[in-house]
This record gives C-alpha cells, structure tokens and sequence, in this order.
C-alpha cells in the first residue's frame, strides 16, 4: 500500500511539473497570434494621434480623457481588435515579455516605482512611448531615456 502511495504522488508531482513548464501565455487574451507587422502599426499610428487627449482617471475614450489602461485598451482595440486588460497588473501578466533588445512598436511598457507596475504606456520607436501620465496631465510622447523613467524599473509586454 505505501509503495502504491508514492507511486502516486511522485505521478501526481512529475504531472504537475510537466504543466509547469508549459509556454507561458498571459492571462487576459489568447496570444497564440502574435499583432502582425501591420497590426502594431497601426497601434503605433493611433497613438501618436491621441498625443493632447485630456487624462481623466478611469477614462478610456478621447471624448471622455484616458488613463494609462484606458488608453492602452482604447488603442489596441480600436486599430489591432485586440482586447487588453483593463488594469496595469492585468497588462504586468499579458502577452509575452520582451527584452529591450527585441523591443518593437506597439508593445507595451510597464514602469515600477517600486516592486509591482503602477504606469503604463505603448512603445512607438526611437526609444519613445505614448501615455497618459497623471491627473491634470495630457496623453503625451516622452523618452524612455528621461530621467523620471530611468529611475524605474522597466518592463516590456508584447500581445
């Protein structure tokens, strides 16, 4: 009976194992396609176009203002199709993590102050990104290489 008992448990942990290092895809949306070349493009283009929208705490229309999430969600949605995660820590496990070394258009940017992201943006090139920064602020393009931004530690998600 003993040998039977752990027969079954090592079965059971060697099972759990093997799911453990199962692809890792981010909660939130299927990322089995990637955004096409054209899709994050266009994600790339609309964004820049929203630079001056007003920032509104929850918003996530230009006629209403943006958030962070609100205007990544916006974004994605209306010129890739694609539906994000309407909350920094939902966008922290979205997609697929990039490196800055294959950093590209249309991914996104998580900044953390501390230890978990509190501020989002999207990557349009050129080292820059599109956000919306703060209350009384507007969607802006900044530098990654600004000093606010360095002081943070950065991470990059792409769907």
């Amino acid at each position: 009976m003993l040998k039977t008992d752990l027969v079954i448990t090592l079965a059971l942990l060697w099972m759990l194992t093997a799911c453990g290092t199962a692809p890792r895809v981010g909660r939130g949306g299927d990322v089995s396609t990637p955004l096409s070349a054209a899709q994050a493009d266009a994600v790339t283009r609309h964004a820049v176009k929203l630079v001056g929208t007003p920032y509104r705490y929850g918003g996530n229309t230009p006629a209403s203002g943006f958030d962070c999430s609100g205007l990544i969600s916006y974004v994605y949605r209306t010129s890739a199709g694609v539906s994000t995660p309407r909350t920094v820590a939902g966008l922290n496990v979205w997609g697929q993590e990039v490196y800055g070394d294959q950093l590209r258009s249309g991914d996104i940017v998580l900044f953390a102050p501390r230890t978990a992201p509190t501020h989002a943006g999207i990557y349009v090139g050129s080292g820059r990104f599109v956000h919306a920064p703060s209350k009384g602020g507007e969607v802006r393009l900044e530098n990654l290489s600004a000093k606010y931004w360095r002081a943070q530690h950065i991470s990059f998600r792409r769907p």
